[in-house]
């Protein structure tokens, strides 16, 4: 894996010349590189949707699994910003990024409400972070899902592998009802990769959507593998959307494999499609995630709306 990323690195250097010839900035090589690159496009900064900040105990554990990926996934998986919370707090800002979401996900019953309180006691000691909150499929989400609500919650997470449920479970309708309502943005990864669940997949994800149209579905991995399904929702549905994260990034695949006809599709996509890394849990730099999606060579303006725009739009960031 430490081959191909390297390999795909090392084509970079003709793509971004293309580019830069094509009259795009050249596409960041180092995470320094960022903010020049974004100066370029002329944006303020990045609307990443997808980063994680968890209970430090939580993330021990978070980073103990992926420690032993090469067990599991059959390649290694090092955490790249393995840092404490003020300094990686410190890389976001200095990235770029302007308004901080802190994504945390149960993995078992009974844990999403102290999850909620953390992420609220999170926020207001930190002003630029989000108010984010989770919900896992029990009979209790109906009543924590409205109180995190009203205490101020922007954004839910919600990771179908991890957490062993579907989300068509008929338990989360009241709290699917009620982030219809106060139409709240919902990161869910449900795709079946890095590894397949019992419930991930676009068919349970349609399913809710067919019963809350409304939802503000944000796809996390752009719904990878099923990505050309997932990206059937966001054409059928006003508030499906994609997330980027590690996407085209040289890990999973590199901006070279992507398919001509699902080329097309994402520049039809331009606004539906939001910029996510899964910060820090990356196992590359920051920049490679901005530099392989530059070199989809989908314009500056696709460009402009996947890293700032659309989530600006959604998080509420505009004006």
């Amino acid at each position: 894996m430490d081959d191909f990323i390297l390999r795909d690195r090392s084509d970079a250097s003709d793509s971004s010349d293309a580019a830069s010839a094509a009259g795009s900035p050249e596409p960041p090589r180092t995470d320094a590189d960022i903010p020049a690159y974004l100066d370029a496009l002329g944006i303020p900064g990045l609307a990443d949707i997808h980063i994680h900040f968890l209970p430090q105990n939580v993330l021990d554990k978070v980073w103990a699994y992926f420690d032993a990926a090469e067990s599991r996934y059959g390649y290694p998986w090092p955490i790249h910003y393995r840092y404490d919370t003020q300094t990686r707090l410190q890389i976001v800002r200095d990235l770029g990024i302007r308004a901080i979401p802190a994504l945390t996900y149960p993995h078992k019953p009974g844990m999403a409400a102290w999850l909620n309180e953390w992420n609220s006691e999170f926020a207001a000691a930190h002003g630029d972070v989000i108010h984010c909150a989770t919900l896992y499929a029990e009979p209790e989400s109906a009543d924590y899902v409205p109180q995190a609500l009203a205490a101020g919650a922007r954004l839910f997470k919600v990771h179908i592998q991890v957490g062993g449920f579907s989300p068509d479970d008929r338990v989360l309708d009241p709290a699917w009802a009620a982030l219809a309502e106060a139409q709240v943005p919902i990161v869910i990864h449900a795709g079946s990769e890095p590894l397949p669940g019992t419930y991930t997949g676009p068919q349970p994800v349609a399913k809710v959507l067919e019963r809350f149209p409304s939802l503000q579905f944000v796809i996390a991995h752009m719904g990878m593998p099923e990505y050309d399904a997932f990206a059937g929702l966001a054409e059928d549905y006003s508030g499906v959307h994609l997330d980027t994260t590690m996407y085209a990034s040289g890990f999973f695949s590199s901006p070279a494999e992507v398919d001509p006809a699902y080329r097309d599709r994402l520049a039809g996509l331009k606004d539906k499609i939001i910029l996510g890394s899964d910060f820090p849990n990356i196992p590359y730099p920051y920049a490679d995630q901005i530099s392989g999606l530059a070199r989809l060579g989908l314009s500056n303006d696709w460009m402009r709306s996947v890293l700032w725009r659309n989530g600006a739009r959604v998080l509420g960031l505009e004006g």
